[in-house]
């Protein structure tokens, strides 16, 4: 029986044959490609230096500010100035404080919102597409019911109905209205995974199915997983923009939506007090914008044919 080539001795005055090859890392080189393609596609550092820069202004907000958001600390209806960077609202409120405090509720509400849709829809989506026959049709059934209800609507009854409306409180409800598509992509996703030679290999060595999705499965979708998140991160945002513009967001602090509320409650379109409404919706459509350019721009990382060389 013949010895592999890498074991076998060299016949005697026999020229030196090359070297084995070292073993090579893949995922330590997938990983190194990636990092290459990220760092010099402009769409994704584009976006994330956006990202990065508001999340920093909201998370440095009690620094750039010295009050409250909500404090009168000036003359009411300043235009923007040195003094009052964004203006005055006619309360005499500090817009850039209520900009840079609403930053701050506008990413927590993003993160939750769409933390908790991502992980409901990744345990719906897994179970679902592994373990298919009866608990797929259920899990599918329960998936679309959810998919067909009106998710706004529904946000606002709830909303109507809460005494006290915080902004974990209203992640947690747009979070359990917004999981059902991420579900159904990732059950999509694992049906063709689950098929493949190295899952069948787990499942005959004994490994239990939650081992199977986290270790073999969830792994070859980290990518696919990181951009369903950041779709539902920007998801979230709307739908809280959206609940606080009608006046059903946070009763206990500030947001960029509540700002836009706020701001067309007290007539600043007819005041001519642009200052009031226009920082708080641009902030808004740079954050989701942004996201959005992001994830068009993991998509030409993660996919080859769609990189730029």
């Amino acid at each position: 029986m013949s010895q592999p080539s890498d074991e076998r001795a060299a016949a005697p005055g026999a020229a030196p044959g090359p070297e084995a090859p070292a073993p090579v890392a893949v995922p330590a080189a997938r990983g190194r490609t990636a990092w290459y393609f990220a760092l010099r596609n402009r769409k994704l550092v584009g976006g994330l230096a956006v990202v990065a820069l508001l999340l920093l202004a909201g998370a440095a907000a009690p620094l750039l500010t010295g009050h409250p958001p909500n404090a009168e600390v000036g003359p009411p209806n300043r235009p923007p100035s040195a003094e009052y960077w964004f203006g005055t609202t006619n309360f005499g409120q500090d817009v850039f404080s209520q900009f840079v405090y609403g930053l701050r509720a506008t990413f927590l509400v993003g993160a939750l919102g769409g933390g908790i849709a991502a992980v409901a829809g990744m345990a719906v989506g897994f179970v679902a597409g592994y373990r298919g026959g009866v608990v797929d049709e259920i899990l599918n059934m329960i998936t679309n019911v959810v998919l067909v209800l009106p998710s706004l609507a529904v946000l606002l009854i709830v909303a109507a109905y809460l005494d006290s409306r915080g902004v974990a409180v209203q992640a947690f409800f747009i979070g359990l209205t917004s999981w059902p598509w991420a579900a159904r992509a990732i059950r999509a996703q694992t049906l063709s995974l689950s098929s493949r030679d190295f899952v069948d290999l787990a499942r005959l060595s004994g490994t239990r199915t939650t081992g199977i999705i986290l270790r073999e499965i969830a792994p070859n979708m980290s990518s696919y997983l990181f951009m369903t998140f950041i779709l539902l991160f920007g998801g979230a945002v709307l739908a809280a923009a959206g609940l606080d513009f009608v006046g059903f967001g946070p009763t206990d602090g500030v947001s960029l939506g509540l700002m836009m509320h706020n701001a067309v409650n007290w007539g600043a379109l007819q005041l001519g007090m642009w200052w009031w409404f226009v920082p708080p919706g641009l902030g808004i459509t740079a954050i989701v914008g942004a996201m959005y350019i992001m994830n068009v721009g993991l998509d030409e990382v993660f996919n080859p044919r769609l990189r730029e060389m």
